[in-house]
């Protein structure tokens, strides 16, 4: 017989497997920095800057305030790493350990599997790629600039060099990795060079062996999902992910449930936790694991989350970088936030409430606002903006700044 979850249950699954509901650690190092990684398998990597790079927010969600030099230090050294960069769910860090299981990926992309343009770009141009490679193995680590010369690509590939393009379509087929970064700029090096030699050295599975390893680590960083989540988590195809849930369920290591409210099957890892309630205050990434897939954050919290920093300024709706509120079990809030470092002011530009909130949202919200602030060395908290929650979270900030 199928076993049946209530949402609610389903929910706090879904949390305790993110890391959700433990105590903080008093100070976060790199033992808990790296078990928190493997528990989620993959963080994703951003650019935008407006608030934080969206890989260093996850573990201050779960954390709190650490050192974000020693998630640096294990994703680009110097010494011995323990994280490395690759197509995990987007460009992300992941485990050293997982590097064989994407090994079928890097494979596939010097097929050809990969973006048309660069797919089509690593056929007419192997000579090319071949002669960068040639080039990093003889000097050493490079960035996109040493090979800039050259001509440039339409808009639509960011106006790529051809060495960037290169560059790009080595990374992608594993030949080369990111030794370190200068500012946000990639350095890249041979991957044996870069990765600890027994990741290196180790054996290559199979491909069905390396999916069902990921869709395992996606189960157990989800709890409890449907097969589009446990597909989107490393982005696997549904001809490829069909089979592996298949022989997961018989081998025991998923069950299979139905959610009430849900209308797709799920799958609940054999090790998740069941706890009976979660106590949590967390701001969200947009780019959080929790939420990334809409589908499902909708599913399990009844919200739409929006991503609308490619939406045109005046159509957007809640904001242009807009991180949810996570209170306990439910997401009761939204804030577009914003760091003005100049002024030492993290901005509140736009706050609104979700269905759950209560009437301890602002004053929670207010204290994680804070907590944000301080670790990222601003020294106050200002609502400039509009919302339905503003007022209220403006008289929080203001109450608790004068206690």
């Amino acid at each position: 017989m199928t076993i049946e979850i209530t949402s609610a249950q389903a929910r706090r699954i879904a949390l305790a497997a993110q890391g959700f509901g433990r105590p903080a650690p008093v100070e976060p190092g790199t033992r808990q920095i790296n078990d928190l990684v493997r528990r989620l398998g993959v963080v994703q990597i951003d650019s935008v800057n407006v608030v934080s790079r969206t890989h260093y927010l996850p573990l201050f969600s779960r954390l709190g305030a650490y050192d974000r030099g020693l998630l640096e230090r294990a994703a680009w050294g110097p010494g011995k790493r323990s994280l490395f960069e690759y197509w995990g769910h987007e460009a992300s860090f992941l485990p050293v350990e997982s590097q064989p299981l994407l090994r079928w990926r890097m494979a596939r992309a010097r097929d050809g599997e990969l973006w048309t343009g660069l797919a089509r770009f690593g056929r007419e141009r192997r000579d090319y790629v071949d002669g960068v490679l040639a080039e990093i193995e003889r000097r050493g680590p490079v960035t996109g600039a040493d090979f800039a010369a050259g001509p440039r690509g339409k808009p639509g590939w960011w106006e790529w060099s051809d060495g960037k393009r290169a560059l790009e379509w080595l990374f992608w087929s594993g030949f080369i990795t990111t030794r370190t970064r200068r500012g946000f700029e990639r350095v890249y090096d041979l991957t044996e060079r870069v990765l600890p030699a027994a990741v290196a050295d180790a054996p290559t599975p199979d491909d069905a062996e390396a999916q069902r390893g990921l869709i395992l680590i996606a189960a157990r960083a989800m709890g409890i999902a449907t097969a589009a989540d446990l597909r989107d988590y490393f982005r696997l195809s549904l001809e490829d992910s069909r089979a592996m849930l298949a022989e997961l369920v018989e081998a025991g290591a998923l069950i299979p449930v139905t959610v009430r409210g849900w209308s797709k099957p799920a799958y609940l890892h054999l090790e998740a936790r069941r706890p009976r309630r979660i106590e949590a205050s967390a701001l969200l990434s947009p780019f959080d694991n929790l939420i990334w897939f809409r589908d499902r954050t909708e599913r399990l919290f009844g919200v739409r989350v929006r991503l609308e920093i490619y939406t045109p300024a005046h159509k957007r709706e809640r904001g242009y970088y807009v991180l949810p509120f996570l209170q306990d079990e439910a997401i009761t809030a939204c804030v577009d936030l914003k760091a003005d470092r100049q002024n030492r002011t993290l901005l509140v530009q736009a706050a609104w409430t979700e269905p759950e909130a209560d009437a301890e949202t602002p004053v929670r919200l207010a204290i994680e606002l804070r907590r944000m602030a301080a670790w990222l060395e601003l020294d106050r908290v200002t609502v400039v903006g509009r919302g339905d929650l503003a007022p209220a979270l403006a008289d929080a900030l203001l109450n608790s700044a004068c206690a």
